[in-house]
């Protein structure tokens, strides 16, 4: 942590020192006021790093930071959700890790613990240790973890001199730190180690057996350019270059006057707007698969213990672990070009888990026949089709797709805009073939242990559910659905987006799919035929 903060911190004390320097002439004052600053930032370093502790004790894990105000967070154990580590190319020339605790409480993207700067080694010990003592304060299997924590006035917490320590101690007392009184002095002499030393390397651990169920090759880098999150990559970084010039323009001499200028130059030339566009075209399958393999490069999964492992990168690795007992289905989703090569992006879903289109991804763009397996043996097999949606769900794809288009050619054409009118026209031409391939995507099923939905056209996904996820159903029908005789049913499950529909199926079609998966809910409210 100590070195990682130094080597964020140093460069961007670059421009103030300048600032200084300029300021004061160069003169040898102007320098030791310098040499003051950057003395200073290393000792604001070295004392955010000294007063920085954790410790796992009991049941729950306390991070304390006592820079200015003593702050502790204690987090439960039984709330942790995934435990992610991280090793950005920083830390990795440090060979060191970033540790990220997500336990679900915010709901969104942003985890609730983070220990910044743990040798790579000891981060991933530290994983197992939150995980396995995560499960067994959450099934009570073992009540000596439950209350084998040391007490406040015992315990010794973990430092950044310490921390490995710790670590040690933890992987000998199944996850409790510290040591207390006699027993603490006894073991610190038995290891040969010293206050305020780093001890010697942990012994390491038995680890946990490990079944790999996907390994990315590198030859699917060829999908990168039918993603469109990296299709438009080159697009995305002129506009971000344009936006920076604007934002930061004036420190390098660009004014307003002069971006407007240039532009007005370009717009003048349109030869070179074309030949430039045609260049940012001609690079989005190189920059699909570049930005594919940055964040896929040697994507794993695997199962370690009763974990789900999924690591990617190739400059920031990252290493997020998924607790299998939270896991109540997955997702696969594709879009119109994915469709047409049959490849297909992979999701867990998982309760409690924030951000989970990024840390419940379980395969990246994939052939879809291997996602599907690998989703069946990491999770479970689905076995039955999907049952089709009457033909009013057609009529429904279909009006939606085409009326807004038409809608706008006939004002167009009543108000004498002719361009727009055809234009207008030519999307609700357009409409018809994205009306019949959203209704083909429509469907859901059941087989006796799970339920799928499935819907979308442009990004498409389907849903495949646990039985024993689902809490609860919502059955909405509105007033253009009433006249149509469908409904949409919405399977209401504690974990991914909360709910999972079933859009436009018929009336008793509907009805009868939520009382197959739980008869005893909804049996109850329906009439006897």
């Amino acid at each position: 942590m100590l070195l990682t903060d130094l080597a964020r911190m140093l460069p961007s004390l670059f421009f103030p020192l300048m600032g200084v320097l300029f300021v004061g002439g160069f003169s040898p004052s102007s320098f030791l006021w310098a040499a003051f600053g950057v003395v200073g930032s290393i000792g604001y370093a070295v004392v955010r790093w000294v007063t920085f502790t954790f410790r796992v004790a009991g049941d729950r894990l306390e991070i304390t930071r006592s820079l200015v105000s003593r702050s502790v967070r204690t987090i439960p154990l039984h709330r942790v959700r995934g435990v992610d580590v991280t090793t950005p190319p920083l830390h990795r020339l440090f060979g060191l890790a970033v540790v990220r605790i997500d336990t679900g409480a915010g709901g969104g993207d942003k985890q609730e613990g983070e220990l910044d700067g743990l040798p790579f080694a000891e981060a991933g010990r530290l994983r197992e240790v939150l995980l396995r003592r995560s499960r067994a304060a959450r099934h009570d299997a073992d009540p000596a973890a439950a209350t084998g924590g040391v007490g406040a006035a015992g315990a010794t917490g973990a430092t950044g001199a310490t921390a490995r320590a710790d670590l040690e101690d933890m992987a000998g007392t199944t996850g409790t730190t510290g040591t207390a009184g006699a027993e603490g002095a006894a073991r610190a002499a038995a290891s040969g180690s010293v206050p305020g030393a780093w001890p010697a390397p942990m012994a390491t651990p038995v680890s946990e057996p490990e079944q790999v169920y996907a390994r990315v090759p590198w030859r699917w880098l060829l999908y990168g350019p039918l993603s469109g999150a990296f299709l438009f990559t080159p697009f995305a970084l002129l506009g971000g270059a344009v936006g920076l010039a604007f934002q930061w323009g004036n420190e390098f001499g660009l004014s307003e006057r002069a971006a407007i200028g240039v532009g007005e130059w370009l717009w003048h030339r349109p030869l070179l707007l074309v030949a430039v566009a045609i260049a940012l075209v001609l690079a989005m399958p190189v920059a699909g698969a570049v930005m594919y393999a940055v964040f896929n490069w040697h994507f794993t999964l695997s199962r370690r213990g009763s974990s789900l492992v999924a690591e990617r990168g190739l400059i920031t690795r990252r290493s997020v672990a998924l607790e299998h007992a939270r896991i109540r289905g997955y997702e696969i989703a594709d879009g119109v070009l994915e469709r047409r090569v049959k490849i297909v992006r992979l999701w867990a879903i998982v309760t409690g888990l924030g951000d989970s289109r990024t840390r419940g991804q379980l395969l990246p763009v994939a052939p879809r026949d291997f996602a599907v397996r690998v989703a069946a043996e990491a999770i479970g097999p689905f076995g039955a089709a999907l049952r089709p949606h009457p033909p009013k769900a057609l009529q429904r794809r279909l009006f939606r797709a085409v009326a807004p288009g038409a809608a706008v050619a006939v004002v167009a054409f009543l108000l004498g805009w002719v361009v727009v009118g055809i234009v207008a026209v030519i999307v609700a031409a357009l409409g018809v073939p994205l009306g019949l391939d959203r209704y083909r995507s429509l469907g859901h099923a059941y087989d006796g242990a799970r339920l799928a939905v499935r819907s979308g056209s442009l990004p498409r996904s389907q849903a495949v559910v646990e039985r024993r996820a689902v809490v609860g159903w919502t059955l909405r029908q509105t007033w253009f659905q009433r006249r149509s005789r469908v409904l949409t049913v919405i399977a209401g499950v504690g974990a991914g987006s909360g709910g999972y529909a079933a859009i436009d199926t018929g009336e008793e079609q509907g009805v009868r799919f939520a009382a197959e998966v739980t008869p005893d809910w909804i049996t109850p409210f329906t009439p006897e035929r």
